[in-house]
């Protein structure tokens, strides 16, 4: 509740105003903003201080940290702006691989281990809470690019170890099986892709010889490829995500340096535009839209792998500060999970028991208290 509605709303109201009972009430609900305003507790004590439930989570997986890979997992509550230490010790490191959402399975797509450039696939339980090896892609694909269409997993591009690969392939969980799709026209690994409106854009990446600025559309019906017009920028390592009615591309590296800029692209009328600039540089980080506003999390700045993590917000047109993750690391990947009945389990108060009257909400945006 805000405070300007509790202050003209409740307070004064006549009901509450003149009731013995409510006085209690009252007084506690204003020590609680007090001291979740002026103080910033960094735990939420009081019931009537914490967030709501979300209603889905981010998962940052895997990543290079200074000293190597990762098999590091967090969670993000947005409501209550807090990551989350949720690692399985049971799945090995793994960066430059791709994750992905699909009814109630959390998959990790390629990547590297360390040694290895993988084809290998393991999807996660997030309420067993248990990964499970799944049929393996046709090939090893380290920087690869995944996304959702039609209820499967679209996997593009990559390295193998020896190419930039322009192929792409479909995973269909009912079948458990993998098969390839129409070849990209070019080639392109450390690229990113997204759905929109029932097409899959993938954006940037590079080559055998140069970063590029070119992007392509897959559209489903015709089982093809097409290009789209091409970037302003050139860029790899770089964030895209359909956000709003557009796809935003963010970051990246363009062969010179580490970039700030971001631009959408209208699908309408096939055009490019600028958006405003993150604070941070970027490159080979996590992107995701939660609770309508778009996260970049993590990746290499330049000089080192980071914890930073920030959000635009389309209406506002602004970039903010979100709070950091627990570890430095690039080369990870997000995604979110919708509907859990385990919730708790991935926020930010666990110990919240049934009697703190604190309930599940599929709203969006990170509500007051």
């Amino acid at each position: 509740m805000p405070t300007e509605y509790y202050g003209n709303n409740v307070k004064s109201n006549i009901y509450i105003r003149d009731n013995e009972d409510c006085k209690h009430s009252l007084i506690n609900a204003l020590l609680a903003m007090f001291n979740h305003y002026v103080n910033s507790p960094s735990v939420f004590q009081s019931p009537m201080s914490r967030p709501r439930l979300p209603y889905a989570v981010l998962f940052a997986i895997g990543g290079w940290r200074e000293r190597g890979l990762t098999n590091a997992m967090e969670s993000y509550d947005a409501r209550a702006d807090r990551w989350i230490n949720v690692t399985c010790e049971e799945e090995s490191p793994r960066a430059y691989h791709g994750t992905a959402y699909l009814n109630g399975y959390l998959y990790l797509i390629g990547g590297f281990d360390s040694v290895n450039y993988c084809n290998d696939v393991t999807r996660f339980n997030p309420v067993m809470k248990a990964w499970k090896q799944v049929a393996p892609m046709h090939s090893k694909r380290c920087n690869v690019s995944v996304t959702i269409l039609d209820e499967k997993i679209y996997a593009m591009g990559g390295f193998d170890g020896h190419f930039r690969l322009n192929t792409a392939e479909r995973y269909e969980p009912e079948t458990n099986q993998w098969s390839l799709i129409a070849p990209m026209n070019e080639q392109r690994s450390d690229a990113s892709a997204t759905t929109l409106n029932d097409k899959i854009y993938i954006c940037g990446g590079v080559n055998e010889n140069e970063c590029l600025n070119t992007a392509e559309m897959y559209n489903l019906d015709t089982m093809q490829w097409s290009i789209i017009s091409p970037m302003r920028s050139r860029r790899r390592g770089l964030g895209v995500v359909a956000y709003g009615e557009k796809v935003y591309v963010v970051g990246g590296f363009d062969g010179i340096n580490h970039l700030t800029s971001a631009e959408a692209y209208n699908t309408v009328d096939n055009t490019w535009h600028a958006v405003p600039s993150m604070y941070s540089p970027r490159s080979n980080f996590g992107i995701e839209v939660i609770d309508d506003r778009l996260l970049v999390i993590g990746g290499f700045n330049g000089y080192g792998t980071t914890l930073n993590v920030e959000s635009y917000d389309e209406k506002a047109n602004e970039w903010y500060h979100v709070h950091d993750m627990r570890i430095h690391r690039s080369a990870l990947s997000c995604c979110v999970v919708p509907g859990l009945i385990n919730i708790r389990d991935y926020t930010a108060c666990p110990d919240i028991d049934s009697g703190d009257m604190v309930t599940a909400s599929s709203s969006t945006g990170l509500l007051p208290v």
